[in-house]
Formats: structure tokens, sequence, C-alpha cells
């Protein structure tokens, strides 16, 4: 079986990919002009809000983990055309990732000065740490009022991609962001008569923002029935049959745990990249923001690939699966590869858009050629992991993904960063080299083929 595919099968992974892409890097665009407006305010109040931000990406990698697993068989069910099933899923969906932002919310709000603390250091010669860390608590109380409709949106969105509408979600994510825009410079900066509100009113943006985008998924979900089949009579009677909450739960908790325990450990290696003080905080900020404005086309390759080799495989069609997930892996290292050249352009120039110390600029841009460099990986990574993932085979993700960064890359950030005295740039270094180990383990897993099986029968 060939890497390259047809002239066909690019147009459907395209039809698929390319609202995704376009949601995403709407959403990481406005987040990059976001970050960029806090950057404008002072190092403290960047620092602060790239701090919470870490807390709340692993918040949502939890609720993506949890909707994922139901997606699985979602998407499996609609491959069958069984919508019963779809309505079904998405039931459950909806309850877990409810149920996980209450507890997250409770968590946030009792421990909000213990983990935001963490990445302080009395060592820093950039920045204030008592600071940081007033706006960052002031920025997390108001983002955990966005955790509800986070919850209802996603449930929904995701199950609208399975079944291969990804324009919809894409459609409420540009307002979303539009609106956030908006409010951002008004409410950050004190535009049009509003008081001047700094991180609070980048937390609020993103708030009001978060509200409208659930508002126009679930709106257009209730009146686009006759399309749409399993979302009538979703909210009527709520039965779920038991032997699927158990299949979803088997299936989501496995990946909860792993996006729970690889975001926390992504967390735990930046704060050990932290002990190098604030100014490593900031370039860090900087770096992430410009990867995931490139990210997202091979990003986008492997949410098209747990959709299309999840419905092939729900058919039946398990060779087919096959032959369209590596098509969409070369896919996935080409976009990459064009990514990482992109950043290593913007690299000597983007860091100056920020109102922050030469120090924190100079990190950023050697960090930032450092991680584009490996974006090949990254893209081969992402997707030889939605492939697995698409099988069912979510006890595999999880030894692959977050255990593997526990055992192998955590523990190289926290020698290198708590007992040698190497420069942050070379701490980076080691630490993304790692992957390489990784990436052989999944070409292996990858081509054994244990992970292509239809778990709905």
């Amino acid at each position: 079986m060939s890497i390259f595919g047809t002239r066909k099968f690019y147009k459907n992974v395209l039809l698929v990919a390319l609202p995704i892409m376009a949601q995403n890097g709407i959403t990481n665009f406005v987040n990059l002009l976001d970050n960029i407006m806090i950057g404008q305010v002072g190092t403290e109040q960047m620092s602060g809000v790239s701090i919470v931000n870490q807390f709340m990406f692993v918040v949502i990698l939890c609720l993506f983990g949890a909707v994922s697993g139901g997606g699985i068989l979602g998407a499996q069910y609609y491959g069958q055309r069984n919508m019963e099933g779809v309505r079904n899923v998405l039931r459950i969906k909806l309850v877990i990732a409810i149920t996980l932002m209450i507890i997250a919310g409770v968590t946030l709000c009792l421990c909000d000065e213990q983990l935001i603390s963490i990445f302080l250091t009395d060592a820093s010669d950039v920045g204030d740490p008592v600071a940081t860390l007033a706006y960052g608590k002031e920025y997390l109380m108001i983002m955990i009022v966005s955790l509800p409709p986070l919850a209802i949106e996603m449930s929904y969105s995701s199950t609208l991609r399975e079944s291969g509408v990804t324009s919809v979600p894409m459609f409420a994510s540009l307002l979303a962001v539009l609106v956030n825009l908006a409010l951002n410079y008004v409410l950050i900066f004190g535009k049009l008569g509003a008081p001047v509100l700094g991180v609070a009113g980048a937390a609020i943006a993103t708030v009001v923002s978060r509200y409208i985008q659930a508002a126009f998924v679930v709106i257009y979900a209730h009146t686009h029935t006759r399309k749409n089949p399993y979302f009538t009579g979703l909210w009527r009677g709520f039965k779920i049959p038991v032997d699927m909450v158990i299949k979803v739960v088997v299936l989501s908790t496995p990946l909860m745990a792993n996006e729970a325990f690889w975001a926390a450990g992504m967390a735990a290696i930046n704060s050990c990249y932290a002990q190098r003080g604030l100014a490593v905080v900031a370039a860090t900020n900087i770096q992430s923001t410009l990867y995931n404005i490139f990210n997202i086309m091979f990003i986008a390759m492997g949410d098209s690939l747990a959709i299309i080799v999840g419905q092939k495989l729900g058919a039946g069609e398990v060779e087919e699966a096959k032959d369209s997930s590596k098509k969409i892996i070369a896919m996935s290292v080409f976009f990459a590869t064009v990514g990482g050249i992109l950043m290593i352009a913007m690299s000597f120039t983007f860091p100056s858009f920020y109102n922050t110390e030469g120090k924190v600029k100079e990190i950023a841009s050697t960090i930032i050629r450092i991680c584009a460099c490996f974006m090949p990986i990254h893209g081969f990574l992402h997707a030889v992991y939605f492939a697995i993932r698409s099988g069912g085979r979510t006890i595999i993700t999880f030894l692959f993904d977050s255990v593997y960064t526990w055992l192998i890359v955590f523990p190289v950030a926290y020698i290198l960063s708590y007992h040698t005295g190497i420069d942050i740039t070379l701490l980076y270094f080691c630490c993304q080299a790692v992957d390489l180990i990784k990436a052989t383990v999944g070409f292996l897993i990858y081509r054994s083929g244990i992970w292509a099986r239809n778990i709905t029968v």
C-alpha cells in the first residue's frame, strides 16, 4: 500500500480536514492576538495568564478525552447508520462532560494559589512572582465560569464531527473568536468607554465567547434534526442502555486519564523549565503561542484520521481503514514539516511583538527554532496516536502517550533542571529529542496493525 493517495482521496480528506483547520486556525490566531494584547500590559500579567492557561489546558484535554472515548464508538455507529446508537453515545458524553467540569471547577477554586505557585520561583531575575500570582488568581476565578458551556459545546461538536459535519463547529468557533477578540480589545485596554480591566477583561471576553459558541451549536443541532436525526429526542426520557454506558466508560476512562496525565505531565515539564525564572515562563508562552498557529494542519489530520478511519472500521472495511490511515499519516508529516519551516522563518521577528524584556525575546526565539526542528516528529506522533485510538485501543494510547511522558520525558526535565545548571535552551532541546524514542515505539505499534478493529460488534 502506497503512502500516496488519489486526487479523490485527498479531496475527501480535505473536505473533512479544512473546516477543522479553519476552526483551529481562527481560534489559535485570535489566541495569538489575545496573547500579544496581554503581552502589551506587562510580563507579570502575561506570565500569570500563561500559568493559568496551562491548568485550563489540562481541564480541556480531560474533557476532550472524556468525549473522545464515546466518539470512537459514535463514529463507528454512524458508519453503520445506527442513529439510536449515536444518540445514546451523545447522552453519555453530556453526563460525563458536565460531571467532569463540576469537579474541575471546584478543584481550581480550592487550590488556585497552590497550583499557580508551582511555576513561581524567588530566583527569578525578570518580573515579580507576587504580582504574577495575584494576576493569575484573578484570571482563574473568572475563567472557571466558562467551564459549563465548554462541556456542552464539546459534546455536541464532537458528535457533529463524527458524522462528518465539521463546518458547523467551525462557524461557531469563528463567531466566538470574533466576539472574544472584540471584547478583549475593549475590556483589556478600556476602549469605547469601558474600564481598563487587564487580565480580568481577557477572562470575561473568553467566558462570554464560550457561551455564545455553545448556544450556536446547540441551536443548530435542534433546528436541523432532519439532516442530523440523532439529535431528535435527545433530551426526551434520557434513557441510556447500561451495556453502552459500560462500553463508553471502558473506552473513555483510559483516554480521559491519558489526556489528564499527559497535560499534567506537560505542565510539570513546564514547571521544570520555570525553575530558570519568570523569563523562561514568558518565553515558553511566546513559543507555544506561535507553535499553536503552525500545528493546526497536522492537528486537523489527526482529527480527520479518527473520523475517516473510524467510520471505515465501523463499516467492517478494515484493510481500507489501514490504507487510508497510512496516507493520512504521510499528509500529517508533510504539513508538520511545512509548519516547522514557517516557524523558523517567524522565530526571528515574532518575539518582538511582545512588550517584554530582551532576555525573554532571546530565549523565545531560540526555543521556537528548536521546537520547529521537531515538528515532523510531532506530526507523525499525533497521527499515529489517532490511528491507534480509532480502533478502540485506548489502553495502548494511555501507555504510549501519558505514561511515556511521566516515565521518560518528565524525569529527564526534572533531573536536568533541578540537578544541573545547563542553559534553558539545551534543557529544552534534550526534552524534545526524547520524542525520537516515542516515534520509534509508535511506528512499531502502528505497523503491527493490532489497532485496526471494529468495536461495535
